[in-house]
């Protein structure tokens, strides 16, 4: 393959993938910067690679966005914690709820060391699997199990969930639900 095939090809990948991966960058950062800053970290080091990623380049691309995300988290330094809103016991959302539930949750976000937070936005927040979520992150099936697992325990702690509580299921019209097994 030429170089302007290759090059082709690696401008139809960040045009069809970017925005998942921008969101991805997001939620593991938290910030919208960082996660622009990131993402282009992520397309420099996945365009160097090109020939090698071509195959499963969405695979290479998370693994090289996880595996910078903790870089940067553990150069960088945690940021300290933010207060967090008061949760909304309602069904019935408005935008304002919306909002606030949003920053909740990237507020609890920042509360997770950075392995975690990688298995709960890859596993729950871009609906991989288990082994998908074990590849990207290089690690056992069991480690993402136990990393997603402390992560949630953690995240309910930190919305002030109970262990038997249900989350808020943010649809006008639904009633709030359990996630089931």
């Amino acid at each position: 393959m030429s170089t302007h095939d290759e090059a082709d090809s690696f401008d139809e990948f960040v045009r069809s993938r970017s925005t998942a991966l921008l969101r991805s960058a997001y939620l593991l950062t938290t910030d919208r910067h960082a996660a622009e800053d990131l993402l282009q970290d992520v397309l420099e080091r996945l365009y160097a690679k090109w020939q090698r990623a071509r195959s499963a380049p969405d695979t290479y691309a998370r693994k090289i966005l996880v595996n910078r995300a903790v870089d940067r988290w553990r150069f960088r330094g945690r940021r300290p914690e933010t207060p967090l809103g008061e949760r909304t016991g309602t069904p019935a959302l408005d935008h304002a709820d919306h909002v606030v539930v949003r920053q909740t949750v990237l507020a609890a976000l920042r509360t997770l060391p950075p392995r975690q937070r990688a298995a709960v936005v890859l596993r729950y927040l871009d609906d991989l699997s288990e082994a998908e979520t074990a590849q990207i992150m290089g690690c056992s099936v069991g480690a993402v199990k136990s990393h997603t697992a402390r992560g949630l325990t953690r995240l309910r702690e930190q919305a002030q969930l109970g262990p038997a509580d249900p989350p808020v299921l943010i649809s006008p019209t639904a009633e709030p639900t359990r996630r089931t097994r």
